[in-house]
């Protein structure tokens, strides 16, 4: 559903819930049952909060500007993986 604006001449502005595309050009006022033409308004698409919008923006930045790495991170930051049995500790490790 949309939220779609008119606006009476008499009565101000009103707003109606409709299918997507389904709003007439003009509908009739709540108030007094004139003609009101329909007004285009901004989208409401930032509702969320700030911190997932955030991470969408982000994902989305990814798809066209992916961050640049110029060399692989060195051997000491890479943690290897280890297994909480203490028999496979003395196992070759790859």
């Amino acid at each position: 559903m949309a939220t779609y604006g008119f606006r009476c001449d008499l009565d101000g502005s009103f707003d109606v819930r409709r299918p997507i595309g389904t709003a007439p050009a003009t509908l009739a006022c709540p108030s007094c049952g004139g003609p009101s033409a329909r007004v285009i308004t901004a989208p409401m698409l930032r509702r969320a909060d700030r911190g997932r919008m955030a991470v969408i923006d982000r994902c989305e930045a990814s798809g066209s500007e992916p961050a640049v790495v110029s060399s692989l991170p060195s051997a000491t930051s890479r943690k290897r993986p280890t297994s909480p049995d203490p028999r496979t500790r003395a196992l070759p490790r790859p």
